[in-house]
């Protein structure tokens, strides 16, 4: 035989046997037999996969659906970590080319202290010259309307009249003041 008849041969034996597995197949599927099987097989498969995730929940053991979620998890935050790096990097080259060191930080700080500690000063002697009492003033005698006046609240004979309502009103709308 030659290559080229080999060639042919071969190729037709291929196809006829893709085509009888194909039909094979397709009668396969078209078995209510088969296909009732394979259903109860996935079936099968799907619950012993619950009962296996029952079960290492019972044991507090990780599946691997959290295993990839915490995987995933760590690697964004990962990735947040690597960006907050990167920021303080950037403001910390900032910061070097601002300052030119920390020797002109510490200088301001400096004054700020001394400009700090002069105006606590400054409210100490205000608070001295405030917490100091005035001269106490001579009192006056009282004037005789006062001593009447006092007379009166003191004797229990005589009461001054009530105001009513009215007049209450009225002092209270002539002792409040419009805005302008």
């Amino acid at each position: 035989m030659t290559s080229d008849t080999a060639d042919g041969l071969r190729a037709r034996i291929s196809r006829q046997s893709e085509d009888a597995l194909g039909r094979l197949a397709q009668e396969l599927l078209e078995s209510p037999f088969v296909s009732g099987a394979l259903s109860r097989a996935f079936e099968a498969r799907e619950k012993a996969a619950q009962a296996q995730e029952v079960a290492m929940g019972a044991l507090n053991l990780p599946s691997a659906g959290d295993l990839e979620r915490l995987t995933r998890r760590v690697r964004s935050v990962s990735q947040r970590l690597e960006g907050v790096e990167d920021a303080l990097d950037r403001i910390d080259e900032r910061v070097g080319t601002m300052g030119g060191g920390t020797g002109s930080l510490e200088q301001r700080l400096n004054a700020i202290e001394l400009q700090l500690s002069a105006l606590a000063a400054q409210l100490a002697d205000v608070a001295g010259h405030l917490a100091t009492p005035a001269a106490p003033a001579v009192p006056d005698a009282p004037s005789p309307a006062a001593v009447a006046e006092a007379a009166a609240r003191v004797a229990p004979a005589e009461r001054r009249p009530s105001r009513t309502r009215a007049a209450a009103a009225r002092k209270r709308a002539a002792t409040r003041r419009p805005s302008a």
